[in-house]
């Protein structure tokens, strides 16, 4: 009687805990699904249920600050393009006002023989100055300088090249002329006189006389063997070798 009431008891504890396992799955049908569920004892896991479905979406969220990034370097200017094509011509400018009628003048052949030479002698003090940078006015003559120094054929051959001759002075104020130029490069510098067939008897270049002179004490010395002359620091004469280099002094 105590087994069969015993066995009773197993039935209804049995029965009690498989409505139990029946319940809990109903609740949690939504969660999980096995494919293999089994309330006996011993218990065993079953498979991973389906995943469940997305969620609906958030409120937006607000929009952050801008950022404030450091500005970079300009870059290296690009290469220059080809030309454009030239525009369409402008429309020409307005007219001017008619001249003052000039005045009527004659100029006489002589006249013109002055304006050509004055032209010529301005022609010249131009290319005195731009070739030479200094020079000097004595009347209508015009003594010009480099600084720059060569035996005397050079300057003479040089001096002419441009239109001049090589300096020759013919009274006091011309020799004064020329002497400005000598004491600013502090050198010496020759002279257009040549030594004739007589020792010591010097002649201008063109073979007419000197008519002035101003040599140094005891010049000319060089008893026909030195037959070019140049021009001291102070201004005196003294007779010397044409190959040596010394100031050229063009005259124009």
């Amino acid at each position: 009687m105590m087994a069969l009431g015993h066995l009773l008891s197993l039935l209804l504890l049995e029965w009690a805990f498989i409505r139990s396992c029946s319940e809990s799955m109903e609740n949690e049908e939504a969660l999980f699904d096995y494919s293999a569920t089994h309330c006996n004892s011993p218990w065993t896991t079953g498979l991973p249920g389906r995943d469940g479905r997305d969620g609906r979406d958030g409120p937006k969220g607000e929009k952050g600050d801008p950022g404030e990034g450091i500005r970079g370097l300009q870059g290296i200017p690009g290469r220059l393009g080809p030309p454009g094509d030239p525009g369409p011509p402008g429309p020409p400018g307005i007219k001017g006002m008619k001249g003052e009628p000039s005045e009527s003048c004659s100029i006489s052949d002589g006249q013109l023989k002055v304006i050509s030479d004055l032209k010529i002698q301005l022609l010249k003090l131009k290319s005195a100055l731009e070739l030479y940078g200094s020079a000097v006015q004595v009347g209508e003559k015009f003594f010009a300088t480099s600084g720059l120094a060569s035996d005397f054929l050079n300057v003479n051959a040089t001096c002419q090249k441009i239109g001049g001759t090589i300096a020759t002075p013919r009274n006091e104020e011309e020799n004064a002329a020329i002497l400005k130029l000598v004491a600013r490069h502090n050198t010496y510098a020759f002279l257009g006189l040549r030594e004739g067939k007589t020792p010591g008897k010097f002649y201008y270049l063109d073979g007419s006389p000197v008519n002035y002179t101003n040599w140094y004490e005891g010049s000319p010395d060089g008893g026909g063997t030195e037959n070019c002359v140049e021009m001291y620091t102070d201004g005196t004469w003294n007779d010397r070798y044409c190959y040596k280099s010394r100031l050229a002094v063009c005259e124009f």
